[in-house]
């Protein structure tokens, strides 16, 4: 299956994902909900990253653990990097995570017609950065907190 391309005429917001299940980022997230940068793999899609775009976070792992999903929003805050140069990659953001209560889960986003398509469903594995498109974001707007 070839991956989508992503196009800058058509990207609503940027997701990154997090596996709960791997780092504990209930406490991490607990003890700062701020998120400054976060690892992305190099490509493409990590070179169309700029200041100023939506970003996503979302959270992922077992599914009878915890309501994971849309986790926070925020904003890209400039280009993704090596960091240290030569070695893992990464963005920086200006995100916070959401309340727990304001944290939209998946199975809500997937029973939502517009949004049964996202990537991050189909593709659940891929590397970051996942994207939506303008429509799936204005979508997912609905369903967060004003």
């Amino acid at each position: 299956m070839t991956e989508p391309r992503v196009s800058l005429d058509d990207l609503g917001a940027w997701l990154i994902k997090g596996n709960a299940d791997r780092v504990d980022l209930t406490s991490r997230f607990a003890r700062d909900p701020r998120v400054a940068n976060w690892c992305v793999r190099p490509g493409y899609r990590a070179l169309l990253m700029r200041a100023g775009q939506p970003v996503v976070f979302w959270a992922s792992g077992s599914r009878a653990r915890l309501p994971y999903g849309v986790w926070g929003i925020g904003r890209v805050t400039g280009p993704a990097e090596p960091d240290p140069p030569g070695q893992t990659w990464s963005v920086p953001l200006d995100l916070v995570i959401l309340d727990e209560a304001d944290r939209v889960p998946r199975q809500r986003l997937r029973a939502d017609d517009r949004l049964a398509a996202l990537e991050v469903f189909r593709q659940p594995q891929a590397a970051n950065p996942s994207y939506l498109t303008v429509a799936q974001f204005a979508a997912l707007r609905t369903h967060l907190p004003v």
